[in-house]
C-alpha cells in the first residue's frame, strides 16, 4: 500500500518537484558564483577576511527560499485531495487510516529532504575547494534552520490545508506565522547552533498537527 501512496503522490506533484529543484538549485548555485567571482576579482584571502570580520555568509538570498518551496509543496499535494473530495475516499479504502495520513506526509518530507539535501552537496562541493572547512561549516550552519523551516512549513501548511473549515484554517494559518516567526529571530551567523537538536524535535511534532485535521475531517466537521 505504501507504493501505492507514494505513486499517487508522485503524479501529483512530479513537475511541481522538478520545478523546486531546479529552483533551489539555481538559487544556491547562483549564491556560489557571487563568492566565485569575490574569488576571481580579489582572491580567497578577501573572502575569508569579509566573513571573519563582517559575518558575512555569501547565502543570503537562500533564507526564504526552502520556506516558500515546503509551503507550496503541502499545497500542491493536499489541496487537490480537498478540492475534489479525494480525501474522503482515501480514507475509506482498507487500510489503517493513520498510517494512509503517514505515508502522504511521509512522501513529502523525503521528497523534500532529497531537493534540500541536494542544495547542500552543491554548496558543500564547491565551498570545500575554496574556503577553509571552518568557514564551510559556518557558511552551512547557518543554512541549516532555514531548511528546517521548509520542513515545518510543509508540514504546517498541510495541517491548514486538511483541515475542512474555514474559521479554523484561518486559527491554523496564524499559528503556523508564529511558529515559523521562530526559525527566522536572529539574522547572526550560526545563531541557532545550540537550539538545532530542538528545533529538529520540534519540527518533527508538528507532523502530527495534519492527523488533528484529518480526525475532523471524519467526524464530519465543515463549512
Amino acid at each position: 500500500m505504501f507504493k501505492a501512496i507514494f505513486y499517487k503522490e508522485w503524479i501529483k506533484t512530479r513537475w511541481y518537484l522538478l520545478l523546486a529543484v531546479a529552483t533551489t538549485l539555481g538559487f544556491a548555485g547562483y549564491s556560489m558564483l557571487r563568492i566565485s567571482r569575490v574569488v576571481d576579482l580579489k582572491g580567497a584571502e578577501h573572502v575569508w577576511e569579509v566573513m571573519l570580520s563582517r559575518d558575512v555568509i555569501f547565502i543570503d538570498l537562500l533564507e526564504y527560499i526552502p520556506l516558500l518551496v515546503g509551503m507550496l509543496l503541502a499545497v500542491v499535494q493536499f489541496v487537490p485531495e480537498m478540492q475534489r473530495k479525494c480525501l474522503k475516499l482515501t480514507l475509506h479504502l482498507p487500510y489503517s487510516q493513520l498510517r494512509m495520513v503517514g505515508a502522504m506526509l511521509l512522501y513529502g518530507l523525503l521528497v523534500l529532504s532529497f531537493c534540500f539535501a541536494a542544495n547542500f552537496f552543491l554548496m558543500a562541493l564547491y565551498l570545500h575547494g575554496v574556503i577553509a572547512a571552518e568557514l564551510e561549516q559556518h557558511i552551512l550552519l547557518t543554512a541549516v534552520p532555514w531548511y528546517l523551516a521548509g520542513i515545518t512549513a510543509y508540514l504546517l501548511v498541510s495541517w491548514i490545508c486538511l483541515e475542512p473549515t474555514w474559521k479554523r484554517r484561518i486559527i491554523n494559518l496564524t499559528m503556523s506565522v508564529l511558529l515559523l516567526r521562530i526559525f527566522f529571530l536572529s539574522v547572526t551567523p550560526e545563531a541557532y547552533n545550540q537550539f538545532l537538536p530542538w528545533l529538529l524535535i520540534y519540527t518533527l511534532l508538528t507532523a502530527s498537527l495534519s492527523w488533528l485535521s484529518v480526525s475532523r475531517f471524519k467526524v464530519g466537521k465543515q463549512d
